[in-house]
């Protein structure tokens, strides 16, 4: 399977996964990337310049890295594919700490437990991405319990 091909069929595991227009926004048409691939051939992780976009799962489903959580934020109006926390909890996020249902200010009502999401501050700046580990719902009606599994998170060192 060519590059081309791979990318096309990503792009569409990513409108599927995140919703119209997520192909487009993590595959850009044209732009020069990197898939590793595993020992059968199958796209494992798409590097654009060095920082991954995405990593995809044995079971179909995309994983984000920053440069992926950046490119839906950019893409998407908040609150669409975010968790979005207040200023207690920012700079916790921002060094890779889990988030806690009762720092968060909105989420996409969309989100069910296990999806992959962007966390985002109040200011929608990027904070981190991780795995949703409420509903949307839970997440609004709990004041104690872990939302967002974080992944992967810019660090203080990109405040």
């Amino acid at each position: 399977m060519s590059d081309a091909t791979a990318v096309d069929s990503l792009g569409v595991v990513a409108d599927y996964q995140f919703g119209a227009g997520a192909g487009r926004a993590l595959f850009a048409p044209g732009e020069s990337r990197t898939i590793t691939r595993t020992g059968s051939g199958r796209p494992q992780q798409v590097h654009v310049d060095g920082d991954r976009v995405v990593s995809y799962g044995t079971d179909g489903r995309f994983t984000l890295g920053i440069e992926g959580g950046r490119r839906l934020a950019s893409t998407f109006d908040a609150p669409r594919a975010r968790v979005i926390v207040d200023d207690e909890s920012e700079p916790f996020v921002r060094d890779g700490k889990n988030v806690f249902a009762k720092f968060v200010c909105d989420v996409d009502p969309a989100i069910r437990t296990g999806d992959e999401v962007v966390v985002a501050h109040e200011d929608d700046t990027l904070l981190a991405v991780g795995r949703a580990e409420l509903d949307a719902e839970s997440v609004r009606d709990f004041e104690t319990g872990m939302a967002v599994k974080v992944r992967e998170s810019v660090g203080a060192a990109d405040a």
